[in-house]
């Protein structure tokens, strides 16, 4: 897990408490757990959710507000109790922290107190030697075409994340239709991804966490729906709730994307911190590349996330040469994977991720070159003692690459 903050708010005032609401909503490290506008009704919502945090809004009532403070401060020592207010009385001030408040926030809030009172709070219950929380980095797997081998980018770049016991990391396969995900992993989910969005309006963390089905390596999966018909209720304000979640729950959330480009995968796309294009070396999935970027480019922000990674480079015959490659581009190639065909069959048809099949091959280094890569670590795999790339020696017997 990561450490997000769980949290529920009262606010009797409709306009502050929504105020309030968008900007939690808006914090990637922060899960809203509930908001609620009655006084009375909070210490119910508190027992019931069990936050990390509750803040109370104080202007509607000073007296009731102060004495709900008094009331969770005993009933629920385990949340931290932030009061707000308009007001920068001293006395009212006082108040608050001697009923047992953290902190008094002053309304209007800006996100940057928001974020450094609740810095406060994560230090303190979570010991971050930063003082900060540590967000959840969204990779989302694209590709150029069918058959290009997204699934197995997107697995194999899950299963090596997970590998380190500091992450959390979750994949969810939006390949609806055809997705294949379990196969690779030798799954057989008990939840999909139709079950979750069923159930999204009633979801916390907690029953979401539920509804995955782990994997041996550590990682939490989320397959596509058992049935053609369950996709018709997926929905792309499902998807975004069902992202944000995922993105409070976990280190790391690795996204398997259709090739409809639907705006369910463009969910994925916005949410992204990195999007990992998937291509070879042919003319029909360049072409397709210089489309998907032109398109990308009408999506504010989107191209900078894109990085273009060419799987099966190596093929004997048939493809274009990496420098032709890049003129047609028009883009940096951000990353190549060997073609090793028979290591990626036994991997897919024994449903073990590369990292436990083949660990010391070039293909799985290369992804983990790959993940470290985007992770903004340079793999010490990457540079050989002469300061060149390591894989400039293989790529030297590739077809058309002694022209680049």
């Amino acid at each position: 897990m990561t450490n997000v903050l769980r949290i529920a708010l009262v606010d009797p005032n409709d306009e502050t408490r929504e105020s309030l609401k968008a900007m939690l909503l808006g914090m990637e490290t922060v899960w809203l757990e509930a908001d609620c506008s009655r006084y009375e009704f909070f210490p119910d919502i508190i027992e019931q959710t069990a936050p990390d945090v509750g803040v109370i809004s104080l202007d509607n009532d000073n007296d009731k507000s102060i004495g709900l403070i008094e009331r969770l401060t005993k009933d629920a020592p385990d949340t931290v109790l932030l009061a707000a207010s308009e007001s920068t009385d001293g006395h009212l001030i006082l108040r608050a922290i001697r009923a047992g408040s953290r902190e008094f926030l002053t309304l209007p809030l800006s996100l940057e107190d928001m974020s450094a009172a609740l810095n406060r709070v994560n230090q303190q219950k979570f010991g971050s030697a930063d003082g900060g929380v540590r967000g959840c980095e969204v990779i989302a797997v694209a590709g150029a075409t069918g058959g290009v081998g997204t699934t197995s980018v997107a697995v194999n770049l899950s299963c090596i994340y997970a590998a380190d016991n500091r992450n959390s990391v979750a994949l969810l396969d939006l390949d609806l239709a055809l997705g294949d995900s379990d196969l690779f992993l030798d799954a057989i989910a008990d939840y999909t991804l139709a079950d979750v969005v069923q159930n999204v309006s009633r979801l916390d963390i907690q029953l979401l966490k539920q509804s995955l089905t782990k994997h041996n390596s550590g990682l939490y999966l989320l397959p596509r729906p058992d049935e053609l018909q369950d996709t018709e209720s997926i929905t792309d304000e499902s998807i975004r709730k069902v992202v944000g979640l995922l993105k409070a729950s976990f280190t790391h959330l690795v996204i398997d994307l259709s090739k409809s480009y639907s705006a369910v995968d463009l969910v994925a796309l916005e949410a992204a911190s990195k999007v990992v294009l998937v291509t070879q070396l042919d003319l029909p999935c360049l072409r397709n590349v210089v489309r998907l970027m032109m398109s990308f480019e009408e999506i504010e922000g989107l191209t900078k996330k894109v990085e273009i990674v060419v799987n099966r480079a190596g093929l004997e015959s048939g493809q274009i040469s990496l420098k032709k490659a890049k003129e047609t581009l028009g883009h940096e190639i951000y990353a190549l994977l060997p073609n090793d065909y028979r290591t990626m069959v036994e991997v897919r048809n024994n449903g073990v991720p590369l990292i436990n099949q083949a660990p010391k091959a070039a293909i799985t280094q290369s992804m983990r070159d790959l993940a470290s890569k985007l992770q903004g670590r340079e793999s010490a795999a990457e540079i050989n003692k002469d300061g060149k790339s390591a894989d400039s020696k293989w790529k030297m017997f590739w077809p058309g690459s002694a022209k680049t």
